[in-house]
């Protein structure tokens, strides 16, 4: 699986929305597959960049664009497992229904994104992973 099968599948759930808000949907999808199933939900590695977390080779995709749709990603929503599905629908359900901005903000006060930043201005550029660990451990414990 890739961060492209579940952003399309994202899309294709939700229809077409921010960018940032679907950078924010992804990775609360990878947290929670993480605590849920034990397993991250793609490979990609998520950053700790000054607007949030964001997986760049999603970022390389929709640079540019506002808004995107399901077709701006190459993925492939019907590669994805049933767990997986179920993970992503419970974010969907929990999250999907919150802005961008509210959700950018809540990953702000949240510690996965505060400690891969710590030492950093808010609006200093960043390239720091936020690790699988962090996020198993931080949204596990909730």
């Amino acid at each position: 699986m890739s961060v492209f099968d579940v952003a399309a599948y994202i899309l294709r759930s939700r229809g077409e929305m921010t960018a940032m808000k679907l950078q924010k949907l992804v990775y609360y999808s990878q947290c929670w597959s993480l605590v849920w199933e034990e397993r991250p939900l793609f490979e990609e590695q998520i950053q700790a960049w000054a607007n949030g977390p964001v997986c760049p080779e999603l970022y390389k995709k929709h640079r540019g664009l506002f808004r995107v749709g399901p077709d701006v990603f190459p993925g492939r929503p019907d590669e994805l497992d049933d767990d997986a599905r179920d993970t992503i629908d419970s974010v969907l359900r929990f999250y999907g229904e919150k802005d961008a901005q509210w959700l950018s903000d809540l990953t702000h006060a949240e510690d996965p994104w505060k400690e891969a930043r710590k030492g950093l201005g808010p609006a200093e550029r960043s390239d720091s992973p936020i690790s699988h660990a962090a996020m198993a451990e931080y949204y596990g414990s909730l």
